[in-house]
């Protein structure tokens, strides 16, 4: 098989296909029922036609023999009168009449046959377009049904063009949900983690982390607070209690501590920075 050869037999297979899947069945059958009827309206037209022919020269064949009886006429008055040149041309156009009315009704007679045809034929063509229509209505419910119980089936097992693209969907959505759920706890956590400065808020890591130790001796203290009030706990716990209590005084102890070297260092900056101050203006 030669190269144009091969490209002409895939084309072919191409738009075979396409005209495969292109094709509705219960299109075709309405347009090849529609065909029909066109084929059967084009046959009462040619039988309209042909009796109208036949009716013409009916009504021609009526008037020449009309001329038949009026040339007896002529041919009778010419005699009484001793004309019998005249009774000669009378006579003689009366045998031409009789001649084209026996040539008209070879041809009424031929008509006629031909007009028992056709209508045979339309009356043929008449029951088997009323055939085709109810097998094409038959053909049409059973698609249709066919059709309905293919997508049905599709969309149980979901296989169909549709239900994939319905699941590509989903799948593609949850995807991008995942992925925002994850960069959300991404961001909560780093932000925990101070990693990440809230730019509407005047705190810093340093402040978040003593709020934090504040609350967490603000926690300490109701739990004391709660000990203390447990009567029972108190007398079997009061070593413990007061253990606990003293290590809170040196928890506060060295944040004050703490805090007092911060202001310190504090201090010293603010010197430094006066001192060279001092030295750049002399």
């Amino acid at each position: 098989m030669g190269l144009l050869s091969r490209a002409s037999y895939v084309v072919r297979s191409k738009v075979n296909s396409l005209l495969n899947r292109a094709e509705d069945p219960t299109e075709t059958l309405d347009y090849s029922y529609e065909q029909m009827r066109d084929e059967l309206k084009d046959v009462e037209r040619g039988l309209a036609d042909l009796v109208a022919q036949k009716k013409r020269l009916e009504v021609q064949r009526e008037r020449l023999q009309e001329n038949v009886e009026k040339h007896n006429e002529q041919a009778r008055e010419a005699m009484r009168q001793d004309r019998e040149d005249l009774a000669r041309r009378a006579l003689e156009k009366k045998q031409a009449k009789l001649e084209s009315i026996e040539e008209m009704e070879d041809q009424i007679a031929s008509l006629e046959s031909t007009q028992s045809d056709l209508e045979e034929k339309k009356s043929q063509l008449q029951e088997r377009i009323e055939r085709f229509r109810t097998k094409k209505e038959t053909m049409k419910a059973r698609y249709e049904a066919a059709e309905a119980q293919n997508r049905v089936s599709e969309a149980m097992t979901g296989v169909g063009d549709e239900m994939a693209d319905i699941g590509r969907a989903i799948e593609r959505a949850e995807e991008r949900t995942d992925d925002m759920e994850a960069r959300a706890a991404a961001m909560d956590e780093l932000t925990e983690r101070g990693v990440f400065e809230d730019q509407l808020s005047d705190e810093d890591a340093i402040d978040r982390e003593l709020s934090q130790g504040r609350s967490n001796r603000e926690v300490e203290a109701e739990l004391e607070t709660l000990r203390a009030e447990n009567g029972g706990e108190q007398a079997s716990s009061g070593g413990e209690t007061s253990a606990s209590v003293d290590e809170a005084e040196s928890a506060v102890d060295e944040s004050e501590i703490d805090e007092s070297a911060v202001d310190a260092e504090l201090e010293e900056l603010r010197e430094e920075e006066d001192a060279g101050k001092d030295d750049s203006s002399t």
